[in-house]
């Protein structure tokens, strides 16, 4: 007797929609990855800056590690228990180094002098309306007496 086919056996009507989820997630990646491996990498890091390298290869490695998570899980091994852990936390902590200096270089350059206007013409008061100059001296003689 051969063994059942594995495709054609049964499973819970419920966990159809994640099943199909994550066929056509499995689909798309690797439509992606067969795009990313259809260029020669020395010829696509060319085309990039330093920067942009940096965050393709950061994408490219959490991308691995991540699927080798999957796989871990689907052999019944605990990920958060392996290696792997840490390499990911590793990653996303250059992730965000990256960020931050992306982040730097959009930021809005300060022109010194305009803020300083800013903050002069903001701090400015008004002298109260009615007083005269007559008043303003009879106080500053008062005060020196």
């Amino acid at each position: 007797m051969a063994a059942p086919d594995p495709f054609t056996e049964e499973y819970p009507t419920e966990i159809h929609e994640y099943l199909v989820g994550f066929e056509e997630s499995v689909k798309s990646a690797d439509g992606m990855l067969k795009s990313l491996m259809s260029v020669p990498r020395s010829e696509l890091l060319q085309k990039l800056d330093p920067l942009e390298q940096a965050k393709l290869d950061l994408a490219s490695a959490y991308a691995l590690n991540s699927m080798f998570w999957i796989y871990l899980v689907t052999q019944g091994i605990n990920p958060k228990e392996h290696a792997v852990k840490q390499e990911l936390e590793r990653i996303r902590t250059y992730m965000n180094k990256v960020k931050e200096i992306t982040d730097r270089k959009k930021a809005s350059r300060l022109d010194r002098g305009v803020a300083s206007r800013i903050v002069r013409n903001a701090l400015w008061e008004a002298k109260p309306e009615g007083r005269s100059k007559k008043t303003s001296q009879s106080s500053q003689y008062s005060k020196s007496k």
